[in-house]
């Protein structure tokens, strides 16, 4: 449904921090660090919060494109290739 990349990646677009974001979906501030605190494949917690964060997004003017999808939508984004190793994580390591 939506990684933990995507939602941080969603508030940069957005200029928000996590306790706007919690306001906007409905949401507890700590609900919000856990969703993007999450490993593996999509986000932590229970199924109503998830909707709610999605559709304070979508709301917000996000769209969120799954694995292999293609966008629908016009405007400017950010789109993640491939999940190998983040040359981020190298640069702050080295």
């Amino acid at each position: 449904m939506i990684t933990a990349a995507q939602v941080r990646a969603a508030r940069a677009l957005l200029g928000i921090d996590q306790r706007a974001l919690a306001e906007l979906a409905g949401v507890s501030l700590p609900t919000i660090q856990r969703m993007e605190a999450s490993t593996g494949a999509q986000v932590r917690g229970n199924v109503d919060s998830l909707m709610k964060v999605v559709e304070a997004l979508e709301r917000a003017g996000i769209e969120l494109i799954g694995e292999g999808a293609a966008s629908a939508a016009s405007g400017r984004g950010v789109r993640l290739k491939t999940p190998a190793s983040s040359p981020v994580s190298t640069m702050e390591n080295g």
